[in-house]
């Protein structure tokens, strides 16, 4: 089986809100074989800077875009080729996007894998220890207390134990930082209540706060300094009352190397997304050895959705999945299959590779032309008509 196509799609939906989210567009990676199987990926990145790093032609040895390298290649040899990836990219990649667009490869190849072995990736990662994971409802905090409150009843109405709010507008004062923990603890009631910071404060304003929080009895405190201040969180992680969580930024091992090694988290989060299989395997068994937790960090599609449950369930010591309720068609309507908690609790996907299937109209009527227009572009009316994509 050699790969004979990697193709790059952008989706987008039609109001693009100026919010920190990324359920608001999406790329998506497949790659064709001769066989005529295909395999489905996503990054959580800039989806327009992905597809020009997998679109870029050969410069030179280690400066190459990502489908000059793979065409003709076996898709099975996810480690070597995740390997020829990264030292063909050495000139622009190592960290960030290019690794996040090698990850949407990556779960591509292991959607190929385990459609070819006819088997869920789960067991191709070693057996899953959890058939179904708690999930939490991950949402954006509202314009102060009240509104918060109101948001985590709506959730816990909806069958959620465990919320997360995160980012804007925390970080304005001490006054509406604690008005907003204190209504998502209203709201939520004696449930599992999460809380991240967006990435706001230094370390000891971070301390401050988690003290100050700490009568709220958070699960953890997520990302209260910028994502690069390893040192930070070491001397935080080692003095806050509450569990500090981060990593959702970070793309590969090499990224990820000096936070397990100062032991930096309490809760270490991997996106799928960012990080791919290949790697994502590799942090678990580093994670693992000492001694610390494991969450997924997801808030795209249920591509990464169903990439995240594959990973996270053959985790020894997973307790909570991140599930993004935000209300976006991308979110609930690009695969033909619901990924989405059942009365708080989600399950694994028993199909043969992700176990998820691209809705093709859907993705044909969200498809960006290179005007940045969504559904009038030669892919899209080839979808439409169900014909095969060329790459480009």
């Amino acid at each position: 089986m050699k790969i004979t196509e990697i193709v790059c799609q952008l989706l987008r939906v039609p109001a693009v809100e100026r919010k920190t989210a990324s359920s608001q567009d999406a790329v998506l990676v497949r790659v064709r074989t001769d066989t005529g199987l295909e395999g489905i990926g996503e990054a959580d990145s800039q989806p327009e800077v992905v597809k020009a790093i997998i679109d870029a032609p050969y410069s030179h040895n280690i400066a190459c875009g990502l489908r000059e390298l793979l065409i003709g290649e076996d898709p099975l040899d996810t480690a070597r080729l995740w390997q020829k990836m990264h030292r063909s990219t050495m000139y622009f990649g190592r960290s960030s996007v290019t690794i996040t667009a090698m990850a949407a490869i990556d779960m591509a190849l292991w959607d190929l894998k385990g459609k070819q072995f006819g088997a869920p990736i789960y067991q191709l990662l070693g057996g899953k220890q959890h058939d179904r994971i708690q999930a939490y409802a991950s949402c954006l905090f509202g314009r102060d207390g009240k509104q918060t409150r109101d948001i985590a009843q709506r959730w816990v109405e909806a069958g959620y134990q465990a919320i997360k709010f995160g980012w804007e507008p925390m970080g304005q004062s001490l006054k509406l930082d604690l008005d907003l923990v204190r209504g998502g603890r209203e709201g939520i009631g004696d449930g599992t209540l999460l809380i991240d910071a967006g990435c706001i404060w230094d370390a000891r304003t971070a301390l401050k706060r988690a003290q100050a929080f700490e009568q709220f009895d958070l699960t953890w405190l997520e990302e209260p300094l910028r994502p690069d201040d390893v040192a930070g969180y070491r001397w935080l992680r080692n003095r806050s009352p509450i569990p500090i969580a981060g990593g959702e930024q970070e793309c590969g091992r090499e990224s990820w190397r000096p936070f397990i090694d100062a032991q930096a988290f309490d809760i270490y989060q991997v996106d799928l997304a960012r990080n791919g299989f290949t790697e994502a395997d590799y942090i678990k068994q580093r994670v693992q050895e000492i001694g610390a937790r494991l969450c997924n960090h997801c808030y795209t599609s249920p591509v990464t959705v169903a990439a995240s449950l594959h990973w996270l369930c053959t985790c020894r010591d997973t307790f909570l999945f991140e599930d993004c309720v935000d209300d976006s068609p991308l979110r609930h309507k690009l695969t033909k299959e619901r990924v989405q908690a059942t009365d708080g609790w989600i399950t694994v996907p028993e199909g043969p590779g992700l176990g998820v299937t691209l809705d093709e109209d859907f993705v044909a009527e969200f498809l960006i032309d290179e005007s940045g227009r969504a559904g009038s572009s030669t892919e899209h009316k080839l979808a439409k008509k169900g014909r095969p994509i060329a790459a480009h």
